[in-house]
């Protein structure tokens, strides 16, 4: 177990257990699951700049005794993280002929209605995805025969 509470959520120094620290007053602030915590006024103050607070204030509060924490975690139940079979990693091969849309729906849509003046079906997405995928692949081809490790747009040619 370590030998301080928490640490700093500016500076990183160590609140020690029984000690007193700073909590910004605003509610978004002080969630239970990710809480910030500052050792001085100042680090606060830093908190309070970046994160644009109009009317915040600097709490202070008072860090709960080594023994308190262990007997905390001693009564509470312990959260159990369960979760299924792992999948086996598609390949790459998996990847390349994959049926995931690669175009970007709302950008593709705007950018026909705005020069064409015309509405895009939806089946329009998973051919334009194919064909990106098919010149991606013929680029990168055309990269590693360069010798290349990076595909760039010469590579589209």
């Amino acid at each position: 177990m370590q030998d301080y509470w928490r640490k700093c959520s500016v500076c990183k120094n160590e609140i020690p257990y029984s000690h007193k620290y700073f909590v910004c007053s605003v509610s978004s602030c002080s969630k239970k699951r990710a809480p910030v915590q500052f050792c001085s006024v100042t680090c606060w103050d830093s908190h309070r700049a970046v994160m644009n607070h109009m009317s915040a204030g600097a709490d202070q509060e008072h860090s709960p005794s080594k023994e308190q924490v262990m007997n905390e975690d001693q009564s509470s139940p312990r959260r159990r993280i369960v979760s299924g079979p792992k999948k086996a990693s598609p390949s790459h091969s998996d990847k390349a002929g994959s049926d995931e849309v690669l175009i970007v729906v709302s950008k593709l849509k705007a950018f026909v209605k705005e020069s064409s003046d015309l509405n895009t079906s939806a089946d329009v997405m998973p051919v334009l995805s194919e064909i990106v995928r098919r010149e991606c692949l013929a680029a990168s081809e055309r990269a590693r025969l360069a010798g290349r490790k990076t595909l760039m747009a010469r590579d589209f040619d």
